[in-house]
């Protein structure tokens, strides 16, 4: 959160200058609060294990959040019960004409499709075309970060010689960047994803930037200038044991998999893989509430 203190003090050019969060005392008084309003459009199949790891998160701040689920009204979804869906989530033509201060994209197991053959993508952009006018700021994660860059950047997917799992250290190229304020200089993440997205074409757009990127994994966190799209390529809500599960559920489907990288200890499925990116999950998750979300909203959308 802002800190508010009079701005004559000699240590405000300082922390302005490092790009600390301050706010000015006429600004302080004239703030309007009130609950933030988060749409998930929430596409992976295990509906109630994302649920969970979103709202763990989104539950870490002072902040009200109130939430509201999404679901494709043009795929019927394998894995999900029908009554859990009809209980708990909404379709787009229920909540087009609401306005959000935050929408999340999830991943989704479909990268090995081409973006035009995946059976929701015409409502995808649609929903997509929709966050112009209607969300302050969405956070695209894994294939949904692929989908926001091909749609609003022109920038494709390619298909990796392997799956890229395990966990990765990640540069932080910019640290006065909001979105990975109070992050080390290098952190560890989940990627789990068998596509990729050019370094270089993102490096190239002007409207992008590369905010954190992995020697070995590619590029992680990309931020459009205005703040209105984010796209984080892995997955940072992941439980310590869901790389374990995706990695034996592949294994059951007679896949061809490599034990995720820099994972389980000693390299041993055997052996209990513990969370080394739960901090830097939590930073991130607030980072975009109170930055991205919470300071960018208006108070009433007109």
């Amino acid at each position: 959160m802002p800190i508010n203190f009079p701005s004559a003090l000699p240590a405000a050019k300082f922390l302005q200058q490092e790009k600390i969060f301050i706010m000015d005392e006429e600004r302080s008084m004239s703030q309007n609060i009130r609950p933030l309003n988060i749409l998930i459009f929430n596409l992976m199949p295990e509906k109630e294990k994302t649920e969970l790891q979103l709202l763990r998160l989104l539950g870490n701040t002072p902040l009200q959040v109130n939430i509201t689920f999404l679901d494709t009204a043009t795929h019927v979804s394998k894995t999900a019960s029908k009554n859990h869906l009809e209980s708990f989530y909404d379709t787009f033509e229920h909540i087009k004409d609401k306005r959000y201060d935050g929408l999340i994209v999830t991943g989704a197991p479909i990268e090995l499709f081409d973006f035009h053959e995946v059976d929701f993508w015409v409502e995808m952009v649609e929903i997509m075309e929709w966050t112009k006018t209607h969300v302050t700021s969405v956070l695209n994660i894994c294939w949904g970060a692929q989908a926001a860059l091909y749609h609003h950047y022109g920038i494709g997917k390619y298909t990796l010689p392997e799956k890229c799992s395990g966990i990765f250290d990640h540069i932080v190229h910019d640290s006065t960047i909001n979105l990975t304020r109070g992050f080390n200089d290098v952190f560890t993440a989940p990627h789990s994803r068998n596509t990729s997205v050019s370094t270089e074409a993102i490096l190239a757009h002007p409207d992008l930037e590369l905010v954190s990127e992995s020697p070995e994994a590619g590029a992680f966190i990309i931020v459009s200038k205005d703040g209105k799209q984010i796209m984080v390529t892995g997955h940072l809500e992941y439980d310590a044991d869901t790389l374990a599960t995706e990695y034996q559920r592949d294994l059951a489907r007679g896949l061809d998999v490599q034990i995720p990288s820099h994972y389980f200890p000693n390299d041993n499925p055997n052996e209990q893989p513990i969370n080394r990116w739960r901090s830097h999950t939590h930073l991130l998750f607030s980072n975009w509430l109170n930055y991205y979300v919470y300071q960018e909203t208006p108070y009433e959308w007109q």
